[in-house]
């Protein structure tokens, strides 16, 4: 990107268009103590060769994932990423290919795409699915905006035990829209009564199964009382291996199913990027966020495919758009259709049962450490302690040890001081005894 310098009159002729009378009001929705008041204490100027040995060093600080015994979950999940997956979307056709506006010529995108779509529609239960969004928690958003555009209500009931990032997105997505969201307290027994919150008024109940505590939620009775009184079913997840051995959402009575597919060809790599699955049912396709690829012929009868629905802000008819979603993850989607399609249904219902199986082991053998809980009767590859110590601290002086234990639950809900001896813990298939026989070790010695 150029640098445009601006001189002070540029300036203030752009903050008069917008309205504001200084750079800070820009700023205003951003926390106080998270702004900073004076610049960074960085040196003025150094070497191409300093630079890069000061940031070597700093980055030899950090933990790999694959080099401890790692049980860190809470909706990023370490994975075996077959090394097929990377190989293939590192070609130049699927690599470098942008945004398919033009079918004739984008027919290998596009036909991946429609593959990709078939295989969360398949997933999920329901009856059709877009081509991704960004992540997880955008498709959260998203999925409550659809659910307003359908009902003509306002307000959404969001479950306590929806990741609290999902619930942060969505709450500012839809706040600066001026809907209500209704959300419960944090619920890491997987006792809340969600029920109780649904009335008249209610656009729609926006729950996670597994939930962010780990809890598995039956979603029948939730769908039952939202459709009594007009409202949808929004069932949200994390970790996507789970749809290989519980039963789909849409089979439950979801309306929209949402979630997070990077467990699924998609390192942890940070953070991001990651891939955002979304499916609904086809009576409300039109007010499905993003773009949808469909199969048709072509002139000569061949099998073809195309854009069929794309109703982007970006567009000639961006006033009618269902979204300001601009794009889809196509290279993490590509990735999450290969590795799927490299399981088959039988692979992934193994994967999955592996995954239950070692997260059995690892709660049965953390349960035996002398005052450590297991907060659930449920649970798929993830699951809730309750330490005697602030969990925060423990983690730290288990990382000390050389595990990386899971992700303190105060971490993510900082307003909830009740949580401080909570522990999210996540086992997948990448774990072995010895990583489980390294963890409670360590742990029995920190707690002792």
């Amino acid at each position: 990107m150029r640098y445009l310098p601006l001189a002070d009159h540029d300036r203030q002729a752009m903050l008069r268009t917008i309205g504001v009378s200084h750079v800070d009001a820009l700023f205003a929705d951003v926390p106080a103590d998270k702004l900073l008041d004076r610049l960074v204490a960085l040196p003025t100027a150094k070497s191409e060769i300093a630079v890069e040995r000061h940031l070597a060093a700093m980055a030899a600080k950090n933990v790999a994932a694959g080099a401890v015994p790692f049980f860190v979950g809470a909706g990023a999940y370490r994975h075996h990423v077959p090394a097929t997956v990377d190989h293939l979307i590192q070609r130049s056709e699927f690599l470098t290919s942008y945004t398919p506006y033009q079918a004739e010529i984008a027919q290998g995108t596009l036909q991946y795409l429609f593959e990709f779509q078939t295989q969360v529609a398949r997933l999920t239960g329901m009856d059709v699915a877009n081509a991704s969004m960004y992540d997880g928690s955008t498709a959260t958003a998203e999925a409550v905006l659809m659910a307003h555009r359908i009902t003509r209500r306002s307000k959404a009931v969001v479950s306590g035990g929806l990741h609290p990032h999902y619930r942060g997105v969505t709450r500012t997505t839809t706040e600066l829209a001026g809907f209500a969201v209704d959300t419960l307290d944090p619920d890491p027994t997987g006792t809340e009564d969600i029920l109780a919150r649904i009335d008249g008024e209610t656009s729609c109940v926006v729950v996670q199964s597994p939930s962010f505590y780990g809890h598995l939620i039956d979603l029948k009775p939730i769908a039952e009382k939202a459709h009594a009184v007009g409202a949808l079913l929004v069932a949200v997840f994390t970790e996507v291996v789970s749809l290989g051995l519980i039963e789909p959402p849409g089979a439950q009575g979801a309306d929209i199913v949402v979630g997070e597919g990077q467990s699924l060809g998609n390192p942890l790599t940070f953070g991001g990027p990651y891939v955002g699955l979304f499916a609904t049912r086809d009576k409300y396709v039109r007010q499905m966020p993003g773009r949808l690829c469909g199969e048709t012929v072509d002139a000569d009868g061949k099998r073809a495919f195309v854009l069929t629905l794309s109703t982007r802000e970006q567009h000639i008819r961006r006033d009618k758009a269902t979204s300001n979603i601009c794009t889809n993850a196509g290279l993490c989607s590509l990735a999450f259709s290969i590795h799927l399609s490299l399981l088959g249904q039988t692979g992934l219902t193994r994967l999955a049962r592996v995954n239950h199986a070692n997260a059995v082991k690892l709660a049965d053998r953390l349960a035996a450490v002398p005052g450590v809980a297991v907060l659930n009767d449920t649970f798929f590859n993830e699951f809730t302690l309750r330490l005697p110590k602030n969990a925060a601290d423990v983690v730290e002086a288990l990382a000390a040890k050389g595990v990386l234990a899971g992700v303190p639950a105060r971490r993510l809900e900082p307003k909830h001081p009740h949580l401080d001896d909570l522990l999210v813990v996540a086992s997948t298939e990448v774990n072995t005894d010895e990583d489980r026989e390294a963890f409670a070790v360590a742990l029995a010695e920190v707690l002792g």
